[in-house]
């Protein structure tokens, strides 16, 4: 899942990265994060002063597993503000032939005066799936203008397809062009062109283009950012949802076109099963994945789950600056 937009529009791109970086004073990525933390597959923005977090819904907990809100002032102490809709928008079910116990790998992203949420409908192991969207005109639930409007279907897979349409996160090319990654196991990840206007697939390029594989093996998340002449990929490898025995780490590519192709640090394709490793678990928080990239004036933030020993293995949210290397490669700040 994804680049966030702290403001800006469409039409002026190059605006908005000035104005992100005029936003109130980014505070350092904290080194423990307090209060409802409880997250998987985390997308990160900013409205004003305050911090939002979107997640996979809990198939046990608030709205029909609806996709989860959390809010924060300091990236330290986060609360749980509700979910994006009380009921699952009937036509997913209709697509996928029943109800779904949850709704996954929300991305949020702010163009056209609008919020935009994308977000996946499947079943575990299945590419009978949907991306879907949401709007908003703000994020604050206090406002009048608050509400969330469903937008409907972005793109769908079918169980003859090659690839699964699940962890959407929206970019921008350089020219202000938006595109959209998702994909997870079968052929990997794969990009379509949005229509700047409508949120929805543009349909002057109807090219499915591919961008990362592992020949069928484990690969998904995907989230891209741009930095210094490159957009750089970020995938999770390996095995999620296994509490502490989940196998999920973090890699990275990166291309001078955001359609790719993307190479590791090796010089090896990101569509031939490269990769470089950003972070991987540890002895307390094991399976680090489900990432987004929120870039937060003129920090890059990595906002990720991971699973923690302590806690029975529940995935809990986790934030970490990036540092760049010499040669323009990413690093985790410890804080």
């Amino acid at each position: 899942m994804r680049r966030r937009v702290c403001a800006g529009t469409l039409l002026n791109v190059l605006l908005g990265m000035l104005l992100m970086a005029a936003c109130s004073s980014a505070p350092a990525a904290p080194s423990t994060l307090q209060g409802d933390t409880r997250t998987h597959d985390p997308g990160m923005i900013r409205q004003g002063d305050t911090y939002y977090v979107f997640s996979t819904g809990d198939e046990h907990g608030l709205n029909e597993g609806n996709i989860q809100i959390r809010k924060s002032k300091d990236l330290v102490q986060w609360e749980l503000v509700g979910t994006v809709f009380q009921k699952t928008p009937q036509w997913i079910a209709s697509e996928l032939a029943g109800a779904l116990p949850n709704l996954w790998a929300p991305d949020i992203s702010y163009f056209n005066n609008k919020y935009h949420l994308y977000y996946s409908g499947s079943r575990f192991g299945s590419n009978n799936s949907v991306i879907a969207l949401a709007t908003n005109t703000t994020l604050d639930p206090a406002s009048p203008d608050y509400g969330w409007v469903d937008q409907g279907m972005i793109i769908r897979s079918r169980p003859s397809y090659s690839w699964n349409a699940i962890d959407p996160n929206l970019a921008f090319d350089t020219g202000g062009v938006p595109w959209l990654s998702f994909g997870s196991f079968w052929t990997g990840i794969k990009m379509r062109r949005i229509d700047p206007t409508t949120g929805k697939l543009a349909p002057e390029d109807e090219k499915l283009y591919s961008l990362a594989s592992r020949g069928g093996g484990a690969i998904e998340a995907p989230a891209i950012v741009y930095r210094d002449g490159y957009y750089y990929l970020f995938v999770s490898f390996d095995r999620c949802c296994r509490g502490i025995n989940s196998t999920y780490k973090i890699m990275v590519g990166r291309s001078p076109e955001i359609t790719g192709p993307y190479t590791d640090r090796d010089g090896k394709r990101m569509d031939q099963g490269g990769g470089h490793l950003v972070l991987e678990g540890g002895e307390r928080y094991r399976g680090p994945g489900g990432q987004s990239v929120y870039v937060d004036g003129d920090v890059y933030r990595l906002v990720y789950h991971a699973y923690d020993a302590t806690a029975g293995g529940t995935p809990q949210l986790q934030i970490r600056d990036l540092a760049w290397t010499s040669d323009g490669w990413p690093t985790v700040v410890e804080p």
